[in-house]
């Protein structure tokens, strides 16, 4: 009977290994506590660099006086201050450098919103604010290089001279091409020369020029709705050529080519009302990128999907405050070695890495070009 018993526990291993591809173990010591009694806000974006370099973009505003008492005139108590915005870590998670804010030539977002590291190490980051129109570029120390867009009174998907509460963006390497995922007001994704900043095209859902009109509440026995809704959340462009954008309130990721042109669309988590089950993807880094990476601050979980047809093939996390859990987790990255780093807004307000625990072989990443910036 044990043996028969032990054949069965055997083969329920073998049945669950063989269904999640990837597994990912929470590292609860990741990151550490941050230097100058300085406290963290929602954490809207994180990126990897280069040299797995772990960038949050994080929202001070967001902290209440509670949270920010040492702050305070006078301190209401010994602890905690706002940290700046960009904040950088290193795979051990200590932090190695922090800047932004508002500067000279340029103009800060209200409410941050989305960080990106380019192929020449750029730093690229968006805003979400009631009069967010604007991307902006910098390098890795915080040195200001380009404005695209403007802040100002929201217009319409057509405008091409500013944004609409822009969510994320991406640079293709090969036609040094930023894609943006616009956004919170506008319904479009929209591409602009990543040295210059000058407008190249955009487009809606299904590939069609993009509209604002209303749509009403999301219905998951409804058809397919004809445009993006708010919030386009992201964009992510493969090696192949294929850009998949974040659909969120839909659920629903739409592929394109880079010209725009319409490929297909993979429903995940269908019947999700609340606020959307396709918050990010991530491109899994072996050598086919043969996963996309799904955070859900819906449903609170990250899911490995196939990126040929959107089929669950893994999850973790849940609704919770403990060490693994989330609380509207907004975005996510991969490190070269497969590890997942998260963000969380509404109260959540954290960064967590996730161990990746396999034994699959991952792509080296080219090296950064010269004259990139670190």
């Amino acid at each position: 009977m044990l043996r028969l018993v032990a054949v069965v526990l055997l083969g329920l291993t073998i049945s669950a290994a063989a269904e999640e591809p990837l597994r990912f173990e929470v590292d609860p010591a990741w990151p550490k506590r941050l230097p100058n009694d300085w406290i963290m806000g929602q954490a809207a974006g994180v990126a990897v660099d280069a040299q797995d370099n772990v960038w949050v973009i994080q929202r001070p505003r967001t902290l209440t006086d509670d949270e920010k008492a040492a702050s305070l005139d006078p301190p209401r108590t010994r602890c905690c201050k706002p940290a700046p915005p960009v904040l950088v870590f290193d795979q051990a998670g200590n932090l190695v450098k922090s800047w932004g804010g508002p500067g000279e030539g340029y103009q800060w977002p209200q409410n941050e919103h989305g960080i990106h590291i380019d192929h020449k190490g750029f730093v690229w980051l968006a805003g979400n604010g009631d009069t967010d129109g604007q991307i902006l570029k910098f390098t890795q120390d915080g040195r200001f290089v380009l404005q695209i867009g403007k802040q100002g009174p929201q217009t319409d998907s057509q405008d091409t001279s500013r944004l609409g509460k822009p969510a994320g963006m991406m640079v293709d390497p090969e036609a040094n091409e930023l894609y943006v995922a616009d956004g919170y007001y506008n319904h479009r994704v929209i591409v602009f020369d990543a040295e210059t900043g000058a407008f190249k095209r955009m487009w809606g859902a299904y590939g069609k020029p993009p509209t604002d009109e209303k749509l009403g509440a999301y219905d998951p026995a409804a058809e397919p709705a004809a445009q993006f809704r708010n919030p386009v959340h992201c964009v992510q462009i493969a090696r192949d050529g294929l850009v998949y954008v974040c659909d969120r309130t839909n659920n629903r990721i739409q592929v394109f080519k880079k010209d725009g042109s319409f490929v297909k669309e993979m429903f995940v988590e269908k019947n999700t009302r609340a606020n959307g089950a396709v918050w990010e993807v991530a491109l899994w880094p072996d050598e086919r990128q043969t996963y996309l990476l799904n955070a859900d601050g819906a449903n609170n979980e990250v899911r490995t999907l196939s990126r040929d047809t959107g089929e669950i093939l893994g999850r973790f996390g849940r609704n919770g405050r403990m060490a693994g859990d989330f609380h509207w987790v907004h975005n996510l990255a991969i490190d070269s070695k497969g590890n997942v780093f998260t963000t969380e807004v509404d109260t959540g307000k954290r960064a967590q890495k996730f161990l990746f625990r396999g034994d699959m072989v991952l792509r080296k990443r080219a090296a950064l070009p010269e004259g990139g910036q670190r």
